[in-house]
């Protein structure tokens, strides 16, 4: 065990935990943020994905070990009141059918418009191939995109 500090959702925090662990079992189980789910284990599907330092990155295999020092931004710490623009298209545009996927999908559209505020309906679907939804939501999801580009432009 190792007392292991970080940046989570703009507050610094401190948790005992072996630098193996995973993070998303650190936010789920030690700190109850549930926005992060557990689906593939593998890092593969994106339902887990949260931003270390505003990339998008998959927490079921990110160790603790990796988080010492750096901001970690959840689905909860993107905005205070669900008001982020990226939420407000993704109900605007119904896009959440069962909804496991969905935080993981506004987390890699978070982080592709923080590097690309007007990507081409190609680099979309490129950013966003690294989640797998099994609701098949993929056009409504480049719909909420292309809807916050419009808007935000």
């Amino acid at each position: 065990m190792a007392k292991i500090s970080f940046n989570l959702n703009g507050e610094d925090v401190t948790v005992d935990a072996d630098p193996g662990t995973p993070l998303l079992w650190i936010l789920r189980e030690e700190l109850d943020l549930t926005g992060p789910k557990y689906s593939c284990g593998i890092a593969v599907c994106g339902a887990c994905a949260i931003h270390i330092n505003g990339e998008a990155t998959p927490s079921c295999i990110t160790p603790m070990s990796l988080v010492e020092g750096r901001k970690i931004t959840t689905i909860e710490g993107l905005s205070q009141d669900n008001d982020h623009p990226l939420q407000q298209a993704w109900t605007e545009e119904q896009v959440p059918q069962c909804g496991y996927c969905q935080s993981g999908m506004i987390m890699f559209a978070a982080s592709l418009l923080n590097k690309n505020k007007k990507p081409s309906r190609e680099e979309i679907d490129e950013g966003m191939n690294r989640v797998l939804c099994r609701c098949g939501t993929y056009l409504r999801v480049r719909k909420a995109i292309e809807k916050v580009i419009r808007e935000n432009g």
